[in-house]
């Protein structure tokens, strides 16, 4: 007969069941109540970055540093809560662990940056005005600079972590509001650590880039959007800056007649001579259409040189939008039978003055009116905080590239996002890139718009990274027409009245290669060539008015299907909007 209790290995076996519930019941709540006060903490840290975003621009440090101080309790406080074992334990369970974690990942890069970047930051706004960098009277006061440049190397050491550390974070896998957080600290990071980066490398550079140690001459190269180029836009005009002890002034401007086609190609790249032959070479106009900055200032130079003599130091080429955004800081300006203002400068440089104007010798000396006015406007009439946000959200977008003939100071210039060069992979950032060049030898890229997405997965077996481009024509039906000859190129390269003809060329992440190209499902003819250790495919693509194309391209081996992949794209009127996707393997 029972005695009514059950057998011993069965109570065992309850026993242990109801520990490990009572267990699971305690850590549940131990990581709910946790992670309650850690997202509370997170919400604070993100309100009092926002207050101290204001206070620094408004130059108020006395209230900026109990906001940088609370803002570091907070993400300690988050850090914490969210590094304990058990928290990290949760961190491993399926579908729920990449929630945890991407919590405990932000927490601590709140943290990092709050002891890491701010401190130094603080101490640096103290004795130094970081928001107008010492521009007064049209001269910057290059004497601090040599104090700041250690600090500002600091907290841009610790954004530059933080941001590849945020770029990790698998957002998709989170929850949708998670999801949300985690983007927009992606963002900040990002927005933060090029700003501090830009100024550490200007803490480096401007001192002797701007005559500190001697007097500086730069070819400055302003490019029209409106006929794109893998930098931005073909070469319009070109002047000379000269710079010492910190005071710009322009010298000599000329127009792109000034220089013929050259008999003999300069020296270029075989990857540059694969994609565009010897054109960058031999035509000013063309020599952006060199995929690297470091190699197209060189050329820039050289051209300068070989018509008007004397040093070159450096170039800057900068893009039509550049304009726009200074003349928000300096207001409207006249050139020419034009008064431009902010919302109105961009459809008179690269689309009206073709109807209102139709010699191309005249439009050349309006558009060097025009970029006259606007200099000596930033250089005298223009709020100095407000010329360098301007600045600094143009070379944001890459519409500032600037080389240096300088060894060293082009050292530093080609690892930040002014220098134009292709950057390395790591093992924390894959690149890829879409380089789009005009074929139609006229002014249609006004009405093109691109779209650009990635993926990451793995096809057919192999981990692959994908491209995928959008282009479109939106120039009106009539356009053959009802726009001018110069504009739309009349047909003289071949590409019909209206049309747009473009080369776009795709490349992929470092010892990658094409396993699979098409342009709207079918396969089409293409060019190929390596950038260093990347592939590229171009397609030779003719657009009628309201017509679009999409290419993919699809890269195995080496370096393809990292999660973290981030497209750079050629400068265009109309920024494209970049996106990932899931991955959808062609067949």
């Amino acid at each position: 007969m029972s005695d009514g209790r059950l057998p011993r290995r069965r109570r065992w076996v309850g026993w242990t069941v109801g520990i490990v519930l009572t267990l699971l019941v305690v850590a549940i709540g131990w990581v709910t109540v946790r992670g309650i006060g850690a997202v509370s903490d997170l919400q604070q840290v993100a309100k009092g970055a926002s207050q101290l975003k204001a206070a620094i621009a408004e130059g108020d440090l006395d209230g900026a540093e109990p906001i940088a101080s609370s803002i570091a309790g907070n993400a300690r406080s988050a850090r914490d809560l969210t590094s304990d074992p058990v928290w990290q334990a949760f961190g491993v369970i399926p579908w729920l662990g990449p929630n945890f974690r991407a919590v405990s990942d932000v927490a601590q890069i709140a943290d990092d940056v709050s002891a890491d970047a701010l401190t130094p930051l603080l101490d640096v706004a103290a004795d130094f005005d970081l928001a107008g960098l010492g521009f007064t009277g049209g001269a910057i006061d290059l004497a601090p600079f040599a104090e700041i440049e250690k600090p500002l190397g600091t907290a841009s050491t610790a954004l530059t972590s933080a941001e590849q550390r945020a770029q990790q974070i698998d957002a998709d896998a989170t929850l949708p509001p998670l999801a949300d957080a985690v983007r927009e600290l992606r963002s900040s990071v990002t927005e933060a650590a090029t700003v501090v980066g830009s100024l550490h490398g200007a803490s480096v550079l401007l001192p002797t880039m701007l005559g500190g140690d001697g007097p500086r001459n730069y070819v400055l190269a302003m490019q029209n959007n409106a006929e794109v180029r893998s930098a931005g836009g073909i070469i319009g005009s070109i002047a000379l800056l000269h710079a010492e002890g910190g005071r710009i002034t322009l010298g000599l401007q000329a127009s792109t007649t000034d220089f013929p086609a050259l008999d003999t190609a300069l020296p270029l790249s075989d990857s540059t001579i694969a994609l565009f032959e010897d054109r960058p070479g031999r035509y000013l106009q063309n020599i952006t259409s060199i995929p690297d900055f470091s190699d197209a200032g060189a050329t820039i130079a050289a051209r300068w040189q070989g018509r008007f003599g004397g040093e070159v130091d450096g170039v800057i080429a900068v893009d039509a939008v550049v304009a726009k955004h200074l003349m928000a800081a300096t207001g409207d300006l006249t050139f020419g039978p034009f008064t431009a203002t902010p919302d109105t400068v961009i459809s008179i440089l690269l689309s009206e003055i073709y109807a209102a104007i139709p010699d191309p010798a005249v439009q050349d000396d309006v558009f060097a009116q025009a970029a006259s006015g606007l200099f000596s406007a930033a250089l005298s009439g223009g709020d100095p905080k407000a010329l360098i946000g301007a600045l600094a959200e143009s070379a944001g977008e890459g519409r500032i590239r600037i080389w240096s003939a300088h060894a060293d100071e082009e050292a530093v210039l080609a690892g930040s996002v002014l220098g134009g060069t292709i950057p390395v992979d790591s093992a924390d950032a894959t690149y890829v890139g879409v380089l789009m060049n005009d074929a139609t030898g006229a002014k249609m890229d006004y009405y093109t718009r691109a779209s650009i997405t990635t993926a990451v997965g793995t096809c057919r077996g192999e981990e692959t990274t994908q491209v995928r481009v959008t282009w479109t024509n939106t120039a009106p039906a009539d356009a053959a027409t009802s726009l001018p000859a110069y504009v739309t190129g009349d047909g003289v390269y071949g590409v019909p009245p209206g049309s747009v003809g473009t080369l776009i060329a795709v490349y992929g992440p470092e010892g990658s290669t094409p396993s699979h190209i098409d342009r709207d499902g079918s396969e089409d003819g293409v060019q190929t060539t390596t950038l260093g250790d990347r592939s590229v495919v171009q397609h030779d693509v003719v657009l009628a008015p309201g017509e679009s194309t999409t290419i993919t391209v699809d890269f195995q081996g080496e370096g393809a299907g990292e999660r973290l992949t981030e497209a750079l794209v050629t400068p265009l009127i109309e920024a494209p909007k970049i996106s990932r996707e899931e991955l959808r393997c062609g067949s």
